[in-house]
């Protein structure tokens, strides 16, 4: 069995998108303001994150 290397981006992309799904789901409807900075804020830690891990792994 062949393994494959994690994919960091999308996991964390993944990730993010779970945890405002859920919240969305369990609270009353959150502010759009601080729920759209946290989005973009978060999907850029993840994209930051893929394109680091990406330079490592080319090493």
């Amino acid at each position: 069995m062949r393994r494959h290397r994690t994919d960091w981006l999308s996991l964390l992309a993944g990730l993010l998108f779970i945890g405002i799904g859920v919240r969305f789901v369990t609270a009353p409807m959150p502010d759009m303001m601080v729920m759209a900075p946290i989005l973009i804020f978060g999907l850029g830690l993840a994209g930051f994150v893929g394109i680091i891990t990406k330079a490592v792994r080319k090493r």
